[in-house]
């Protein structure tokens, strides 16, 4: 067997403990699987709330809460504290999926699946439908948008693959994001290539393999963007452990060779335009502007159908008992104002990284990818402080004092920006050693980050 040992320190045991476990980690999945059923299944039976219902009493508030307050936005914070733990030990997705994967048909995973833009197409079309039918809002609404993903989940874990997360892999409509998010994470399971080697030499003793889920290429595994960090490969070849690491690693070093375009448009044209769109329609003086031109643009020419307000729910908000309803001319809006704004934010965020690109020498793909990494810190952020601002919301329907939230809003933004421009700075290193070229690089960065925030700021403090 091989001379080579693997660490004894509390978190590589941690990770031996998680494999030893794994039947607890699955019964603890089908909890989360039975409590996601109940919060999104029985709100749809019930009576909207009215003016009287409160978080703590009526179970559609406190599924709304729970969902959009709490879950989510602390899901995304997961992601950078402990990398994808989410996804391998509570997910309920992740887990029906690999549950039908089980007892389904194990056919082979077609290419077009294997297509590198559905995490960007996926979030996108996630996000602008949810705005659609006002998915923060409604259970009807939550039903589709979360349990059509998870129907999804299902049918194509029972469709393809053999006990595999075939649909976390590659259709998940998050799987982008917390991969992003998940490589600024300060422990992954490292692979010690020399001992994977001296494993080879078994002297007769039977390698058991391990069932990766996600479909993570074990003796390659760097970083942990695909990890799910369920554990099952800790100890795996006396080779992997559950490993303590900087938070710049995985972005700086790794993300040199191991980035790619589609993850740079989920960066500038996802989490900085289509979901800051979507975050500012509703606060946008912009929106109720450009919506009064339009409208009075068609009522001079007698155009009357885009006002009517019969699309059904499943297509467009329309609940008139609590007097919200959308006309097609609201849909249309809403829909042009959040790819209006992905497209204008996006193109100026691009146009300003491939400046420091090109500062640092000829145009070079694979360095535009790694200096627009830097920003995943700012991007993180900005969809957290956006899904927060449901939870304050909620928080202030309740007569809660919620005075500290601006507060607490720029202090993240300020921290995460200052994150983002550090790892701009030695993600340039890794590419210059002049001081001037590095600095002058550097501007056009901290311009975009300037940019980023100024688009929170509207909403927040001007708005």
């Amino acid at each position: 067997m091989s001379t080579c040992t693997l660490p004894n320190t509390r978190l590589a045991l941690t990770g031996d403990w998680m494999r030893r476990n794994g039947a607890l980690i699955r019964g603890i999945q089908w909890v989360v699987v039975l409590v996601y059923a109940i919060l999104i299944l029985v709100p749809i039976f019930l009576p909207l709330p009215d003016e009287t219902a409160h978080i703590w009493s009526n179970l559609t508030l406190i599924s709304q809460f729970c969902f959009w307050g709490i879950w989510w936005p602390f899901v995304l914070v997961s992601m950078v504290l402990m990398g994808r733990v989410w996804c391998g030990v509570l997910c309920p997705e992740g887990a029906l999926t690999e549950f039908a994967s089980k007892f389904g048909r194990g056919k082979a995973i077609p290419h077009w699946m294997r297509w590198g833009g559905w995490p960007f197409v996926a979030f996108a079309l996630t996000t602008v439908y949810g705005q659609m039918v006002s998915v923060y809002q409604y259970p009807k609404a939550v039903l589709l948008v979360l349990g059509g993903s998870t129907l999804g989940a299902m049918i194509v874990g029972y469709l393809y693959g053999r006990e595999k997360r075939v649909w976390c892999k590659y259709l998940c409509p998050v799987n982008g994001v917390f991969g992003l998010l998940a490589k600024l994470a300060p422990f992954h399971y490292k692979v010690n290539e020399d001992a994977w080697r001296a494993s080879y030499d078994t002297h007769g003793k039977k390698t058991i393999p391990v069932n990766c889920a996600p479909l993570v290429p074990l003796r390659n595994m760097k970083g942990a963007a695909d990890c799910h960090m369920c554990g099952r490969c800790s100890g795996h070849r006396e080779a992997i452990a559950l490993t303590w690491r900087a938070p710049t690693v995985e972005i700086v070093k790794v993300g040199r060779k191991n980035n790619n375009l589609w993850e740079s448009a989920l960066v500038l044209y996802g989490l900085f335009g289509i979901a800051i769109g979507a975050f500012h329609w509703s606060a946008s003086p912009w929106f109720v502007e450009a919506k009064q031109f339009i409208a009075t643009w068609l009522i001079d020419r007698d155009i009357m159908w885009p006002f009517d307000t019969n699309a059904p729910w499943w297509l467009l908000t329309n609940y008139p008992q609590q007097s919200d309803v959308f006309s097609w001319l609201d849909g249309a809006m809403v829909v042009s104002y959040i790819m209006v704004t992905a497209l204008v934010l996006g193109t100026a965020l691009t146009t300003l990284f491939a400046l420091s690109n090109r500062i640092l020498g000829k145009w070079d793909r694979s360095r535009f990818n790694h200096l627009v990494q830097s920003a995943i810190p700012l991007a993180g952020c900005g969809v957290f402080v956006g899904l927060s601002a449901t939870t304050i919301s909620l928080l202030r329907a309740e007569h809660w004092p919620v005075d500290w939230a601006n507060d607490v809003r720029a202090s993240l933004l300020s921290v995460m920006t200052l994150w983002s421009v550090w790892l701009a700075w030695k993600v340039i290193g890794e590419h210059s050693t002049s001081l001037p070229q590095r600095v002058l690089a550097l501007v056009p960065i901290v311009g975009a980050l300037a940019l980023v925030n100024y688009a929170w700021l509207l909403m927040f403090w001007i708005w």
